[in-house]
């Protein structure tokens, strides 16, 4: 086949893809923000909210993991012009995710006191703690939210929650700014503040999406008179066999950051700063992965609504594509400047901490090499999931995802993690091994079932 053939898709798959991207990056933007506003109060300080978010991670992952079953769902219906099939996997989707939001918010509520038994540095437990409370509450908007958004997406409505999580970004700016530091009269809570600020964006969040569409032709019907609790077996199996699997596939991949960030945190305070400004800047450029992602599952699922399993190959091949030269173009970005970027995040001229923050930028500018090799693996592998979730085949690619990052990845970052192997650098190699095993062995798989499909179509 023609390389026309696979560019040819690239402005469509960008409409698609570009405003989840735009409201990815909001989520992440908000904690660029936090990270710097945070980074002024002191190393101390953004370490705490480095290991307050590593728990957050682990319950969002779960959440924001599960609503993904709702997509290709609500895709296939769409296709298939089915009106009844789609509102019903919505409505069961949103149970089910209000369900887990309460129960991730009390997961991490009660596990708080494990903080103290992780052998992270004492004044960082201290000041995580109260932030911690807080964030945990702003779960359950949030995965209510990711139940709204991944129905909208479904319907190739992409633009809504954008437009919702650009207005939750504003005010949670501008809410982290009176409350961290006590602007214009407002208390000066510190990261607490930033806590505040986080719930009070995430129930606006939510309220906002659902308004945008109620207003939406297209989607009215779908989210207005949902009978709650009027739910069928049938259909909570089914969005259950698909969410739990895609659960655990991002927690399995959102566990071995966290555990980069607790690794990093028994090398001390410093390695775990820069381990989190190294996050965040990698995190940003993993957003626009994600939202070729979301195009992936949502063609994907509309091409086996139809049962075009060519055209599905074809449409995948051409957004792998794509996620591959974006990809490629973000790591030379952090060769070139892996050395300036860390300096965003503290101040040069605090001279009580100048050391401190010396150290923290050297680690980071470091991490920031590793991160540039494995931003590919990583966009290859998250669009090849999103295929394969847009098929709806997610028990094997579970499987694979657990082999990655915890038989291949975690134990690398484990050895070479060590202060007398390669330290912070160390950790980082490990990530790079399990997301380069994950590309590989998801994008044989789907290659597997793309070509077995299409064979027994013909035969």
């Amino acid at each position: 086949m023609q390389l026309s053939q696979y560019t040819k898709e690239f402005k469509y798959n960008w409409k698609l893809a570009a405003p989840v991207m735009l409201g990815m990056l909001g989520h992440t933007f908000v904690q660029f923000v936090d990270n710097i506003m945070v980074g002024q109060l002191g190393t101390a300080e953004l370490a705490a909210v480095s290991l307050g978010n590593s728990f957050m991670f682990i319950a969002m992952s779960l959440g924001i993991g599960f609503s993904t079953a709702i997509t290709p769902l609500v895709a296939e219906a769409d296709a298939e012009n089915n009106f009844s099939s789609g509102k019903s996997s919505f409505k069961h989707g949103l149970f089910l995710c209000t369900v887990l939001g309460i129960s991730l918010f009390l997961m991490v509520f009660l596990a708080e006191p494990l903080l103290y038994y992780m052998k992270q540095p004492v004044e960082v437990v201290e000041l995580a703690i109260p932030y911690l409370n807080l964030v945990a509450a702003s779960l359950i908007p949030l995965i209510i939210f990711q139940a709204f958004k991944q129905f909208s997406d479904g319907l190739s409505m992409t633009k809504y929650p954008m437009y919702a999580t650009i207005l939750a970004n504003i005010v949670n700016v501008i809410l982290n700014y009176l409350l961290i530091f006590g602007k214009f009269g407002f208390p000066e809570l510190g990261i607490v503040g930033a806590a505040y600020g986080t719930l009070a964006s995430r129930v606006i969040m939510v309220i906002f999406l659902w308004f945008l569409l109620k207003s939406h032709k297209k989607s009215k019907a779908f989210v207005i008179n949902i009978k709650f609790f009027s739910l069928e077996r049938k259909m909570i199996r089914k969005v259950v066999n698909l969410g739990f699997p895609s659960a655990m596939q991002m927690f399995f991949e959102v566990a071995i950051f966290t555990a980069a960030i607790w690794l990093s945190g028994l090398l001390g305070k410093n390695p775990q700063a820069a381990n989190q400004i190294a996050l965040n800047l990698a995190s940003m450029t993993f957003m626009v992965a994600m939202g070729l992602s979301v195009a992936s599952m949502i063609r994907v699922g509309n091409q086996k609504g139809l049962q075009n399993f060519k055209e599905l190959r074809r449409i995948a091949f051409s957004i792998f594509l794509l996620t591959t030269i974006l990809e490629i173009i973000f790591a030379v970005f952090f060769l070139l400047f892996h050395a300036e970027l860390p300096k965003i995040y503290v101040d040069l001229n605090d001279a009580e901490n100048l050391a401190d923050n010396t150290e923290v930028i050297g680690i980071a500018a470091k991490l920031l090499l590793a991160a540039a090799i494995f931003q590919i693996s990583d966009g290859i592998q998250v669009v090849v999931l999103g295929a394969l979730r847009g098929l709806q085949d997610v028990m094997i690619p579970t499987i694979i995802t657990f082999i990655s990052y915890w038989v291949v990845g975690f134990p690398v970052s484990w050895f070479l993690g060590k202060e007398d192997a390669y330290g912070s650098f160390g950790i980082w190699l490990g990530l790079l091994a399990g997301l380069t095993t994950a590309a590989i062995l998801l994008y044989i798989r789907f290659n597997y079932l793309t070509n077995r499909l299409i064979k027994s179509k013909h035969t």
